[in-house]
């Protein structure tokens, strides 16, 4: 299998750390919050690889580092150590050591983000085809016929009505507006999607239409995912491998159907739990 990523030994403080903030943090402690500095330990030595065509799961409560460990991968953050490669068409970049142009254009030509909340994702200034034209424009596609149709191709890939694509995504349901994100992330065919809590807080119908789509995208286009989330059913339903972070660390992972059956850690004994 093709390699996409790898990660080793991710972290990220908060703060201005010290020598005891990896000592006393972590699942043992309860707390991600140095006692001596007040420093965030919000991730510390993660670790994982990526292949084509997967979708690996970043599970967790709130506070426990799976959506830093997508940020400083998508350099929305700055990591506070550790290293990162991405595979691309024979080539590897270091990730965390590019220059500011370089981090543009993965993020504008090889990576895709679909956030939690589609005012970070979206622009809400410009209409549902103007967000995919953007993209498109970002990638040299200067024709306007081309980046209509393209525009409406994604559109309807995504389930929205055509007929709106001139309408500014504010007028756009939690869900619709989650679809043109999509659609925007996947304007240029990304070998690499991240996904950040895509479905929290939309009715359960809808969010198993976005799951359904997600799905069906990995199958058609073999796009390496990662998904992060707090909800079991999504990483039941998406993740062929899963990892489970808290308070920073990793403290399970493995095949996604091993996890849920048969889970290790106390903490993952109760989240499965919890879902029955």
């Amino acid at each position: 299998m093709d390699k996409v990523l790898e990660v080793r030994n991710l972290g990220k403080v908060f703060g201005k750390g010290c020598s005891r903030c990896f000592d006393e943090t972590g699942p043992k402690y309860e707390t991600n919050i140095c006692p001596h500095c007040g420093s965030v330990v919000a991730a510390h030595d993660v670790s994982f690889d990526l292949y084509k065509g997967e979708i690996l799961g970043i599970m967790g409560e709130s506070g426990s580092g799976k959506s830093t460990a997508v940020k400083n991968l998508f350099f929305d953050q700055e990591p506070s150590s550790g290293k990162a490669t991405f595979f691309d068409e024979g080539k590897q970049y270091d990730l965390f050591s590019l220059n500011a142009a370089q981090k543009r254009h993965l993020r504008n030509h090889r990576f895709g983000m679909v956030y939690q909340n589609p005012v970070q994702g979206l622009n809400f200034n410009v209409s549902a085809g103007g967000n995919i034209a953007e993209r498109l424009l970002m990638n040299d596609l200067r024709n306007y016929k081309e980046i209509r149709d393209r525009a409406i191709e994604l559109l309807r890939r995504t389930e929205v009505l055509t007929e709106r694509m001139d309408e500014l995504p504010k007028n756009f349901s939690g869900g619709m507006q989650q679809r043109v994100q999509i659609a925007k992330a996947l304007a240029i065919n990304p070998p690499l999607l991240f996904l950040d809590e895509v479905t929290t807080g939309l009715d359960l119908s809808v969010q198993a239409a976005i799951l359904d789509l997600i799905m069906e995208i990995q199958q058609e286009r073999g796009t390496a995912m990662i998904a992060v989330t707090h909800d079991l059913g999504v990483i039941r339903l998406l993740a062929g491998r899963t990892i489970v972070m808290k308070y920073g660390r990793v403290i399970e992972s493995g095949l996604t159907d091993q996890i849920l059956e048969d889970p290790q850690h106390a903490y993952t004994q109760r989240l499965v739990a919890s879902a029955l």
